[in-house]
This record gives structure tokens, C-alpha cells and sequence, in this order.
């Protein structure tokens, strides 16, 4: 028994230093695998990034639109360096299909917990595909509000470049299950503004003001017609709206330009914006009993303020 125990000790320390003296050749051997693996991970990034600019020059050439160039330049670039690591895996003897099996399973997990981000890149196949804006266009998006000029059409994201210079990056597959309004599919836009006057003021003058304002800035379109109504006879003013057309890139600037020329126009030639204001009257035995010098009896609410607004 004890020849036994002294035998597989002997057996254990050969094996180890059998393992210490073969160490240094197998650092060695893992030390120029890792070298070549990292040098073929550049060599093969650079050829990628020349891929990556012949077909997007080719998508040029085909005259694509920007949006699609984007979209299939992030999908090139995934697969591409998705493809190069499982050759380097094979290189350091990796089974590839032990590694696509891996990465297949794998793949099912990350899918169920990333739900949303498979359906942003859905969302950006679909966009693409139907085509609702494109870059440069100026969309609104009515689930939130949002809006701004396309910047970019991503893989799970597009960005909207706002008019205070902001960035809004919204996911694809909102935009894509969600209404919007693309504001560039026409050349121009309507222009719906109203004013509010008094009840004292002439509305046909008021209504010849607006007029004239649209009818002299070279923005508005007066092919499209421009149409002056009244719009709303309201509690304390009478509304009065115009509707005309001016181009997509005027549209903020005609909007704050008229708006401040309307109130000049207006304060000019008499007309009155109402603002809200309170007037009391009082009946005459009150007043009478004031100038005699006599206090009022408190009514209670029997005698009371009517309320109106100028």
C-alpha cells in the first residue's frame, strides 16, 4: 500500500514539473497566437473600413438615399467585425460551429431581453423601405411633439436636428408605429395665425390691416391665396384669423415677423387688443348715498359687480 502512495506522488510531481518545464514554450506559443490575432484584428478592421467606403461610394454612385447609405453602412460594419472575431476564435483553434452554436443561443437571450431595440432596428428597415421622410426633411412627430430636420437615419436611432440647435434622438420603432408629419413633402406651408380686438373696434379695418400686412411681404405666396376671417365672437373679444402660404424655410420667420407687425399696424390705426380687466358699476341709490355722505347697506350679493371686458 505504501509502494502505491509513494508511486502516484511520484507520478503527480512528474506531471508537474513536466507542466513548469513546458510552461515557457506554451507562453510563448499563446504569446505569438495573441500577436497575430491582434495583428489580423487591425489588418482586418482596416480592410473593413475600406469596404465600408468602396460601397458607400457605390451607394453614391446608385444615387441612395442618404438614409439608406447610413443604414446599410451600420449593418456592413456589425456583420463585418462580427464575422472577422469568429475567424480569429477559429484561429486559436475554436470550433466555429461550437462558437456559432454559442452565439446562436446567445443571440435568442439577448433578443428576448432586447425587445425594443429589435424593433427600433425593424423600425429602421421599415423607414427606409416606406420611405415617410428622408434626410433633410422636417418632420413632426405627433406622439410626443417632437420635431426638427432629419440629421440621421441610424440602426436603432434617428436624429432631428432642432431649430435652437439641439439634437433629438428618437427610436425607430416609435417613429415607425406612430403618426408624423413630414412638413418638406410640399414646397410650402400654411400659415394659420389669429388676433383678438376689441368690440369697439371697426373689424373690417382690422381685417384690411392683416390684409395688407401679408399682401406686402415678398414671403407669403400669393399664389396659394391668402384669406382673412373672422374666426370666433368670444367673451371679450372678437377673433379675427388669416391663412396664407409661405415657403418651408420662411415659416418661423414670416410667423414672429407678422405677429409683431400686426400689434404695431393695430396700435397705429386704433384698433384695440383686449386684455383682461375688470370694470364695476354700481348702482345709483349707492352711489347717491356715497355722495351724501351716508355708508352703504351691505347686500349681500342682492346688489353686485357685473363683470365685463374691454
Amino acid at each position: 500500500m505504501t509502494d502505491g502512495v509513494t508511486d502516484e506522488v511520484t507520478k503527480n510531481l512528474d506531471s508537474l514539473e513536466r507542466f513548469f518545464s513546458e510552461l515557457p514554450e506554451k507562453l510563448v506559443r499563446f504569446g505569438i497566437h495573441a500577436i497575430l490575432a491582434v495583428l489580423i484584428f487591425i489588418i482586418g478592421g482596416k480592410l473593413i473600413r475600406l469596404l465600408r467606403k468602396v460601397v458607400r461610394k457605390s451607394l453614391v454612385k446608385a444615387k441612395a438615399d442618404a438614409g439608406v447609405q447610413g443604414f446599410m453602412d451600420s449593418m456592413l460594419n456589425v456583420g463585418l467585425y462580427a464575422l472577422l472575431i469568429i475567424w480569429i476564435a477559429s484561429y486559436f483553434g475554436v470550433e466555429t460551429t461550437s462558437l456559432i452554436a454559442l452565439l446562436g443561443s446567445a443571440g435568442v437571450t439577448i433578443a428576448l431581453a432586447l425587445q425594443g431595440s429589435l424593433s427600433n432596428i425593424t423600425g429602421g428597415v421599415l423607414l427606409l423601405a416606406l420611405k415617410p421622410f428622408k434626410i433633410g426633411d422636417y418632420i413632426i412627430e405627433d406622439s410626443k411633439g417632437n420635431e426638427g430636420t432629419v440629421s440621421e437615419i441610424g440602426l436603432f436611432y434617428t436624429k432631428l436636428r432642432t431649430r435652437d440647435g439641439r439634437t433629438v434622438v428618437l427610436p425607430n420603432g416609435t417613429l415607425a408605429n406612430t403618426s408624423l408629419t413630414n412638413v418638406s413633402d410640399t414646397p410650402g406651408r400654411r400659415l394659420i395665425m389669429s388676433f383678438g380686438i376689441s368690440y369697439d373696434s371697426s373689424i373690417a379695418k382690422a381685417k384690411e390691416l392683416m390684409l395688407k400686412l401679408a399682401e406686402d411681404d415678398k414671403r407669403v405666396l400669393k399664389d396659394e391665396g391668402i384669406l382673412v376671417y373672422v374666426d370666433e365672437l368670444s367673451d371679450s373679444q372678437v377673433t379675427l384669423g388669416i391663412r396664407f402660404y409661405v415657403r418651408n424655410e420662411d415659416y418661423f420667420a414670416v410667423k414672429w415677423a407678422y405677429t409683431e407687425a400686426i400689434k404695431d399696424s393695430f396700435d397705429k390705426n386704433g384698433i384695440k387688443i383686449p386684455y383682461p380687466q375688470l370694470d364695476v358699476h354700481m348702482p345709483e341709490e349707492k352711489k347717491n348715498s356715497r355722495n351724501k355722505g351716508g355708508s352703504p347697506r351691505n347686500n349681500s350679493g342682492k346688489e353686485g359687480a357685473e363683470r365685463s371686458r374691454a
